[in-house]
Order: C-alpha cells, then sequence, then structure tokens
C-alpha cells in the first residue's frame, strides 16, 4: 500500500529496551494468554483440518501452555509455536518472523512451529498503520523487528527466571540455547517445556535485553523457510481446501461493463441445474448456490440477465488514454515545486520531451479469490487468506450490524495477492457476506471467483499517462525537470484518502516521482487525477510501478543526449543519495558495466527506492534479426538495511524482478466498449518460464540500518533497465508499456 512511515531507528550495539514503554503499537502485551495457563483453546471446527501454519481452527491443547505475551506458546513437550500477525502469500513473512523470536528466545529452528494470529488489532497490529492489523506495503519485517525480539526476549529471561529459582542458582549463571537451559556449574539441564509452568508463574519483566548484531546466531543466516515443506507435500490449507458440513458453493455473474448494475434476472433455467440450491441477487451482481462448483457454474451459465448500463463505462482503453493525453495539456496538482522550472527551461541549451503510456494491470494471482462465511447467532465466522483482517471485521460487521469482535477470522495460506487481497473496500470478502446473509439459514458458503472473474470483475492497477521535459545547459547537466502524471487514484474513497491525499494530489500516484533522488536545481512534478468507472486499487510496488519507468528511461535519455555514460551522469546526479548511489554503483560492478558486448546485444541500468529499500538492476539484453529478443542476464544489487534471512531476500528480488519483467514484455488489461478483453493467462501473459533470464545474480547491500521491506522494491526497476540496454542494442527508445520492437 502506499510508501511507509520511516521506520524506528535503532542502536545495533547491546542495551536495555523498556517493555513497559513500548511505543510500537500493542508492544508485548505480556500477559496476554492465547491458549490461557492451564485453559482449553476453541476446539477445531468441524470439517477442518489439524491446526498449523496457514490452517483454520485449532487442536485441543489438553495440558498447560506457557504463553508469556501474544506471540509465543510453549508446551511442556517443548514444542514452542508461534503466532505470526502477518499472513504469508510466499514471500517468507512466517520465516523472517520467526527468525526474529526465535534468535532472542534462543530456541533451536526445528522446535518451532508456526500458527496464524487471530484477527485482533489490540495484540497484531500493524505498527507502522496504527490501530489495525495487515500485512502489504513491504512492511512486515520492517514494523516487527524491534517487537518480535522483544517478544522473544521477554519469554527468555521469564523462563531463565524460573530455573534460577527451583535451582537455586544466580540468573546469570543460567544459560538457554536451542530450547535447553543449562547451568553448568551444577550440572542442571532442562528444556523449555519442562519450566513452562514455573516460568509463568514469573513476573513480567520489566525490562530485557537484546542481543547486539555480533551475537546474532539466525538473523543474517540462511534458514529453512517455514512454509515450503507444507507446500511441498500438499499440507498447507488454502481457502478452497475447506469443508464445512452443509457447505454450499457460490460463483457469481458480474456485470459485463464497469458501473453497470442488474435490472432484472431470470433464473427458471438456472434452478433447473441438478445441484442449483438457490439464486440471490446481491449488490454485484447475481448469485448461484450450489452443492458443487461444477453445479454453480451450469446454472450460472443458464442465467438470463438484464443489466442497466445507464452509468457504465462503454469508452476503449485507445479513447481514454486520448482524454488523458488532453488533460496533460493543462497544468496540474503540484506535488513537488523547486526553484522556477519555466525560466531554467528557456535558458537551457538543449530540451527534451518525452511521454508515456502504461496500461491497467491486472494482480493476476495463482489463487483466484474465494471466501469461506458461516453466519449464525453469535455473528460471522471467515476462512480466507485474509490480507486486511480489521478492515474485512469492520466491513463484514457494518454490513451484518454486528460487533467487530463478532467476526471471526481464519486466516490461511495465500496462493499469492500482489495487493489484491488488500481490498480497501473488502469488496470480495463482503461480496461473499452478502451471498451467505441472502440465502439464510447459517449455511456456511464458499464463493469461488473463477480466473475469468477475477479478469474481468476485478480490481486493477490504474492506467497512467506521463509527460516529461527536461533542460540540459552546455556541460550536458540537468537545470530543469518537468514531471505530469494522469490517472486514478488509489486511494479515493477509501480510509486513507484524509492522510494520503494533500491538496488534490494522491502520493501514491506520484511517489517514485515526487521524490526524485536527482540532484536538479529546478524541478515540478503535477498530477491530474480522473475518475473512472473501473474499479482499481494499489499494485504490487504501487505507485513505482510507472514512475520508475518514466523517471529512470528518461534520465537515461538525458545522459545520452549529453554524451556521458549513464552510470556516471547519475553518479553526479546522487552525491546526496549514498543509499542509492551505492546499490548503483554494486549492481554496476558486478555486471561489468562498461565491458565491450558483441553486436546486437546491449546493457541497461536502472536505480530506484520504494518502501524505504534501495534497489539497482542492470539488465544485458540480445535483439534477433527477426526483432525478437531475450533477457540473458540481470544483476540485482539491494540495500533493505539489515538481512534478517538473505536467502528469502533473494527470492524476493527474483521472483519481484521477474513479475515487473512481465510488464515490461506482456501483461495489459484493455478496454473495448468498455469490456475488458481479456479473459485467462492466454491473453494475459504473466511471465512464462522460457522468458525467465537465464542468470540472476543478487548482491544484498551489508548494513546495521533496521531491516526494510523486500517484496515490492524489485518489481518496478526491471523494466526501465530493459528498455535502456534495449536502446543500446537497438536505439531505439520504448515510450509505452509493454514493450514492442516493431
Amino acid at each position: 500500500m502506499g510508501k511507509d512511515e520511516a521506520p524506528v531507528v535503532i542502536n545495533m550495539t547491546r542495551r536495555r529496551f523498556l517493555i513497559t514503554s513500548v511505543s510500537m503499537g500493542a508492544g508485548l502485551t505480556l500477559g496476554v494468554h492465547l491458549a490461557g495457563c492451564g485453559e482449553k483453546k476453541e476446539a477445531q471446527a468441524p470439517g477442518l483440518p489439524e491446526a498449523g501454519p496457514g490452517k483454520a481452527g485449532g487442536e485441543i491443547i489438553s495440558d498447560f501452555s506457557f504463553a508469556p505475551n501474544a506471540f509465543i506458546r510453549i508446551k511442556p513437550d517443548n514444542t514452542v509455536t508461534l503466532i505470526m500477525k502477518h499472513f504469508e502469500m510466499g514471500q517468507g513473512t512466517y520465516t523472517g518472523l520467526s527468525t526474529l523470536i526465535a534468535e532472542e528466545l534462543d530456541v533451536a529452528w526445528d522446535q518451532i512451529q508456526v500458527e496464524a494470529a487471530p484477527a485482533n488489532a489490540k495484540l497484531y497490529n500493524n505498527n507502522f498503520w496504527g490501530p489495525m492489523q495487515g500485512t502489504g506495503g513491504s512492511t512486515a519485517i520492517a514494523n516487527s523487528y524491534e517487537q518480535m525480539r522483544k517478544a522473544g526476549a521477554a519469554a527468555r529471561h521469564m523462563l531463565v527466571a524460573a530455573a534460577a529459582r527451583q535451582w537455586n542458582v544466580p540468573e546469570a549463571e543460567v544459560s538457554a540455547q536451542d530450547g535447553i537451559l543449562a547451568h553448568s556449574a551444577t550440572d542442571k539441564r532442562a528444556t523449555f517445556g519442562e519450566f513452562a509452568e514455573l516460568a509463568a508463574k514469573e513476573p513480567a519483566p520489566q525490562e530485557v535485553f537484546l542481543k547486539s548484531s555480533d551475537e546474532f546466531r539466525l538473523i543474517g543466516k540462511t534458514l529453512p523457510r517455514k512454509d515450503s515443506r507444507d507446500k511441498s507435500t500438499g499440507r498447507a490449507i488454502y481457502t478452497q481446501d475447506i469443508k464445512l458440513p452443509g457447505m454450499l458453493t457460490a460463483v457469481v455473474a458480474h456485470a459485463p461493463r464497469f458501473g453497470a448494475t442488474v435490472k432484472s434476472f431470470d433464473a427458471s433455467e438456472c434452478k433447473k441445474v441438478k445441484g442449483v440450491v438457490n439464486v440471490v441477487q446481491i449488490p454485484t451482481g447475481v448469485a448461484v448456490l450450489a452443492s458443487d462448483f461444477w453445479s454453480a457454474m451450469q446454472g450460472r451459465n443458464a442465467l438470463k440477465i438484464a443489466w442497466d448500463e445507464s452509468n457504465a463505462i462503454k469508452k476503449s482503453s485507445v479513447e481514454l488514454m486520448n482524454e488523458y493525453k488532453a488533460l496533460a495539456k493543462q497544468p496540474g496538482a503540484a506535488a513537488r515545486k523547486d526553484g522556477n522550472v519555466d525560466k531554467a527551461m528557456a535558458s537551457a541549451a538543449k530540451t527534451l520531451n518525452a511521454s508515456y503510456e502504461f496500461p491497467f494491470l491486472a494482480h493476476a494471482t495463482m489463487e483466484p479469490l474465494n471466501c469461506v462465511v458461516q453466519i449464525n447467532k453469535d455473528g460471522c465466522e471467515i476462512w480466507n487468506a485474509a490480507q486486511t483482517p480489521t478492515a474485512d471485521q469492520m466491513a463484514i460487521g457494518g454490513l451484518l450490524g454486528i460487533a467487530v469482535e463478532q467476526v471471526k477470522i481464519n486466516t490461511l495460506y495465500a496462493g499469492s495477492s500482489f495487493g489484491r487481497r488488500a481490498n480497501p473496500f473488502s469488496d470480495y470478502v463482503l461480496e461473499a457476506a452478502n451471498i451467505a446473509k441472502a440465502h439464510g439459514d447459517n449455511t456456511p458458503v464458499k464463493m469461488i471467483w473463477t480466473r475469468e472473474d477475477d479478469m474481468r470483475a476485478g480490481y486493477y492497477r490504474p492506467m497512467y499517462y506521463h509527460e516529461l521535459k527536461a533542460g540540459l545547459d552546455k556541460n550536458g547537466n540537468p537545470v530543469a525537470w518537468q514531471h505530469r502524471i494522469v490517472g486514478q487514484s488509489l486511494l479515493s474513497g477509501t480510509a486513507f484518502e484524509p492522510m494520503l491525499v494533500k491538496n488534490g494530489v494522491d502520493a501514491t500516484s506520484v511517489e517514485g516521482a515526487s521524490n526524485l533522488p536527482y540532484s536538479i536545481p529546478n524541478m515540478l512534478v503535477d498530477l491530474h487525477t480522473t475518475k473512472l468507472q473501473v474499479p482499481v486499487q494499489w499494485w504490487r510496488s504501487v505507485g513505482s510501478t510507472h514512475t520508475a519507468y518514466s523517471t529512470e528511461t528518461f534520465i537515461d535519455e538525458l545522459a545520452h543526449a549529453a554524451n556521458k555514460d549513464p552510470v556516471e551522469f547519475r553518479r553526479a546526479l546522487l552525491k546526496d543519495h549514498p543509499r542509492h548511489l551505492g546499490v548503483m554503483e554494486l549492481a554496476a560492478e558486478k555486471a561489468g558495466w562498461g565491458q565491450a558486448l558483441p553486436k546486437g546485444k546491449g546493457r541497461g541500468i536502472a536505480v530506484h527506492e520504494s518502501f524505504n529499500t534501495y534497489v539497482a538492476q542492470v539488465a544485458e539484453v540480445t535483439v534477433n534479426s527477426d526483432n525478437s529478443f531475450t533477457i540473458d542476464r540481470v544483476v540485482i544489487a539491494v540495500d533493505c538495511g539489515l538481512a534478517v534471512n538473505p536467502d528469502v531476500i533473494r527470492a524476493q528480488m527474483e521472483g519481484g524482478m521477474g513479475f515487473g519483467l512481465a510488464t515490461a514484455l506482456s501483461s495489459a488489461i484493455t478496454l473495448k466498449d468498455g469490456k475488458v478483453e481479456q479473459s485467462n493467462f492466454h491473453d494475459y501473459q504473466v511471465l512464462r518460464i522460457k522468458q525467465m533470464p537465464k542468470h540472476v545474480d543478487v548482491h544484498i547491500v551489508k548494513s546495521d540500518q533496521p531491516p526494510t521491506g523486500v517484496g515490492e522494491p524489485a518489481t518496478p526497476v526491471i523494466a526501465p533497465a530493459v528498455a535502456n540496454a534495449l536502446f543500446n542494442a537497438a536505439g531505439k527508445r520504448f515510450y509505452q508499456l509493454p514493450i514492442k520492437l516493431t
């Protein structure tokens, strides 16, 4: 979601942390017992799999559990369960958060089990978002770094204190490592589990020590992921795996044009389909409920619906883009204004202009949207990959007229999201609840979107148009920069609008442009915000998805116009931004920048910061005689502060790069007469394995700065790096994505 707040700077040397004065949200909430001391956890829901990572429900705990805070539970058998406040969608959050707790708790890695936290913003809020539980904006590790370590340190302190008291020895003489407590002088040893009950009787510490970086045993090391085994063996539970007694499957017929509504419908033929149980109208269309998915789909195919399209969009993408271009002829709302651009431009020795077109983009998650809802006398229970549980609780509570606390959410694994499951209006969750409410009878309902539903009736990265103009002095130095952006607001009508839309400027529309790091004395960035019926929301790396491309290809164009090497040109302009400069120089060095390439090959560079993480990429391409091209090698340098798990960072750099590469090569959503033309992966193409570069090298900058996010920052950098490489290979600039050589 938009750009994070600056993370709290932590002194990495050994120091005391006052638990009672933690300022980061819920802090440790010491004394909160998730399972209760000697109490039973809620019994597993009928028909649900056993508890575990990405699993709903939970086993009955019949023995004692030591739960010193909201994030840790230790059983007498020495099993350590860590409660994950951020959900896992493939980005490695469960592994990263576990590392932070385990480091300070001093527990063995293979002892650890992970479990999704219940929806409870008071205990599990995202510390960068205020009283709201959710995952997004590459904030999971960044907002949890200190909090999770304190949780582990507090639990360790109580275990050590209990052992010292029982053994009648000084606390300082009791060691803890790999889940074992020991006193060397008396040769006493015991597991954490053996001291769980006694530790629970210890007072919560008022202060704890956190390790210094040179004491880390787990942080900074490559550890096996906590979700890999279940996912590779089929034990991982996704929404589609949930089966409840009497559950019905629902699919929805959505309007073919955005803005259209149901005028009338005839379900007579639909109800003749074997397995169809009910047909209900809901705010987003007409839902068919059946005993199984196939019957529901056949029933939906038999529906006859008349749509009211009086307020529907009926324009094509080309028509909309022409309107954007006309709008760009006039000044917009200023997002940044330094110096006097008009005066500097008029006196420049050379001026350059460029305009860029960016299409709508689908999230195209591997797992299409789905959600299980059951409404009963006590409230509502939901099973799904909940990315923003608090927002979903509030939306469902408002729909049903119940308290937020009456909306129970069981968070499961997600087959990716890329922002889609963090819909600011809880769209698909509300749709499922509306179906269950309309059907009634407390029947559990599993709503399923097909891939075609997701492509044609979902939410999209907005379409954008950019116009840039720059002036160079006689020495080839940029003296003026003007950047105009036209596109829809991601924040309009959301809870984030009051905070992130100021003076008509949506911060997510201009991020990456309004904070351009290059030292140019006269700069103007302005924005035109359009209003369309096409629903939009954030998409992996948000505003940087388009601003990084326009700024990094245009700065490259300026370098060539100034007859300067693109790296040298950037280096002079980044003198006040050492972290940008650091990743650029590292990527250039590792890629062999400046070394000659054979004819038909090219090398291009781009550098960009998003979510407080700095990424540079060098792409090497080959242009073939038939005007096709391949990306042969990509070198990535990343500065994300302290590297909690280098392997996860590399994976996210590689995956994020591949995700962004698809936008450079093929991905686009287009409208014709107001209807989305694409329907599935055959015509909305994501990256094919044969298109992935054969060589991807990731280099992580060593840092003692607090960790920042890595889920998104690699995505926006690859497209401009490829475009710049293609220019060096083929001598042509590209002002429209996806790239077409001919």
